[in-house]
């Protein structure tokens, strides 16, 4: 095999690992574009495995509700799933999964890329050409240099920051790139790692070879941004579509529309069906009024993708007509609770402990919908990812607290008759308010107050993503969640993890460890291009992570949501870990 070739068999093999579920049945679409009958039936989640209602039915308007806004829909900065979902309608990147259920959609395809790249160099310079005939929204022509300037944008983070920035650690390499903003070269593309020999190549020069770099540039952060257009912070408010649709009337906490982008050109994007004539997101602060009007089917899909509500819940699974249209697959997340190490007492490993032996596993369960929201989870990697053992040093699998042990602890780190701290919650994810009063109850039986602090999820990034909020609000304990960037150790553990990642804010090391040898072992994992290898070293962090007590795993997350019958194409994304939005359609036309 060539270099290229083994690379690319590489980052297959690791993709295919990382499906625990069986392969996809299928179902091709029909000829027809009829009323999208056959293919997967509607059965309860048989979405999980295959394309449900398939049909090539253009037309309608696709109708999306959410309890939560979107944290940004600039490219650069959206980190939450239902966004990155939401980007597949309006941003395009060199390479990106397709709409497939299954082990398929793990495997990277070419978007704005003729073919997969060239890679050479021994793995470090990788060289891509761009597709013929594609454009932004405006009708100007994308280039490679649209697309070096969008992923220069990542570097500045003190204009755009809270998104990923993986790729600032592939490719700065030493050169302490500051971003476009404050980039001295003429036409602000001063980024000497990546290259733009002319409008429709872009070589990209690692330092090392990284076997997760495809992944990085399939993330928003590497989708082209015209520098023109480009207003810095204000771009999240307009951003340039260079996908099948473009972004409309965008309102903070109320919601926008997407409608069809007149310049994107089906022929140049394979990944993309863009069917409805238009796509509305509306926020709504009423979980339980969202699943009334997706019952009732005057909506189509809860954007979130968190679950139904415990109303909603009941109802469906006592009515099978209404549990024939849901969803309930397992996904690469995890919805814990982080324990910060810089906030007193928990700088303390034995007080930490305590908080793993008192909270109730079953209770934790329960509080995001029982058996429908996923198992029990024994430490901070998915079933799904390779490298995930059954580790349980805390005994979570029995799936109760362990009162004795719990106690032993607080005396161990000096405080016996426990301590107050502070639990943050999501008021906009009502599930993460019922996690955090059920770990509360448990803390409480052990000594340990803890007020819950809830605030609106759409601000992370600066209240619980911010290490200096959380340390003056005293907030030792975060409920929250996370699902993999993409299917590796790496692509769910680093950025929990990594303390060369710790940001002012978005960050998502909650717990702010900054370990030598978990970091090293983070490295060592980047350079190799063996799988199992990566995979191992995962495994040893994620036992260390454990044993340090930085996070209590609740469940291996596992959403019941409910989908209107109307809808086309239905089907869950691995990569995404929800339902892939892009791929819908709408069988009535309407």
């Amino acid at each position: 095999m060539t270099t290229r070739n083994k690379a690319l068999a590489a980052a297959v093999l690791v993709g295919a690992l990382a499906l625990t579920t069986s392969a996809c049945g299928g179902g091709s679409k029909s000829s027809d574009g009829g009323s999208g009958k056959g293919g997967g039936s509607s059965t309860f989640n048989a979405a999980a495995t295959s394309i449900v209602n398939p049909s090539t039915k253009k037309g309608g308007t696709l109708k999306l509700w959410s309890t939560q806004d979107v944290d940004s829909l600039d490219p650069a900065i959206g980190y939450y799933a239902f966004v990155w979902d939401l980007q597949r309608f309006y941003t395009r990147t060199l390479v990106n999964y397709p709409s497939k259920p299954g082990k398929d959609g793990l495997a990277l395809q070419p978007d704005l890329a003729e073919a997969m790249p060239t890679i050479t160099d021994g793995g470090k310079t990788y060289t891509f050409k761009l597709k013929q005939g594609l454009k932004f929204e405006d009708g100007t022509p994308i280039t490679s240099k649209d697309v070096k300037y969008g992923i220069e944008r990542v570097f500045a983070q003190d204009v755009i920051p809270n998104g990923p920035i993986y790729l600032i650690g592939d490719l700065d390499q030493g050169q302490k790139y500051p971003g476009p903003y404050k980039d001295k070269d003429k036409d602000k593309l001063g980024l000497k790692s990546v290259q733009t020999p002319d409008d429709s190549t872009i070589v990209f020069k690692l330092s090392q070879p990284n076997s997760d770099f495809l992944y990085h540039l399939a993330m928003g952060g590497a989708a082209p941004v015209p520098r023109a257009k480009d207003d810095g912070a204000s771009y999240a408010k307009h951003p340039v579509s260079s996908g099948p649709y473009k972004i409309q009337g965008y309102v903070a906490n109320k919601g926008f529309e997407m409608v069809r982008n007149p310049n994107w050109d089906a022929s140049t994007d394979k990944l993309r069906p863009a069917l409805p004539d238009k796509v509305t997101f509306t926020v709504t602060s009423n979980a339980d009024d969202l699943d009334s009007r997706l019952l009732a089917g005057s909506i189509d899909i809860d954007a979130g993708q968190r679950g139904v509500q415990t109303a909603a819940q009941g109802k469906i699974l006592r009515t099978p007509k209404l549990k024939a249209s849901t969803v309930d697959a397992p996904a690469a997340t995890i919805r814990y609770i982080s324990l910060q190490t810089k906030v007193k007492p928990f700088d303390n490993v034995n007080c930490r402990k305590a908080v793993e032996y008192a909270i109730n596993p079953t209770d934790q369960q329960t509080a995001r919908g029982g058996q429908w929201a996923g198992k029990i989870a024994t430490s901070m990697l998915p079933p799904s990812i390779p490298g995930s053992d059954t580790y349980d040093p805390y005994n979570l699998a029995a799936g109760k607290p362990q009162i004795d042990k719990a106690k032993e602890a607080l005396a161990a780190c000096g405080k016996p008759n426990g301590f107050s701290t502070t639990i943050a919650a999501r008021s906009t994810s009502p599930k993460d308010v019922k996690q955090a009063v059920a770990a509360q109850a448990a803390l409480k039986a052990v000594g340990i107050t803890a007020n819950v602090f809830q605030y609106d999820g759409s601000q992370s990034a600066s209240t619980v993503g911010s290490p200096a909020f959380m340390h003056s609000h005293n907030i030792g304990l975060n409920v929250f969640g996370w699902g993999s960037d993409y299917p590796t150790g790496s692509g769910f553990l680093s950025v929990l993890i990594d303390g060369r990642l710790i940001s002012k804010s978005g960050n998502n090391n909650y717990s702010e460890i900054n370990d030598p040898e978990i970091n090293g072992w983070i490295d060592d994992a980047a350079k190799s291009t063996d799988p199992a290898a990566a995979a191992a070293d995962y495994t040893k962090i994620n036992h260390k992570v454990m044993d340090l007590a930085l996070y209590v795993p609740g469940v291996v997350e596992q959403s019941l949501n409910y989908y209107n019958p109307r809808l086309t194409n239905v089907m869950f994304s691995q990569s995404l870990g929800m339902i892939d939005f892009s791929a819908l359609g709408l069988s009535d036309g309407k």
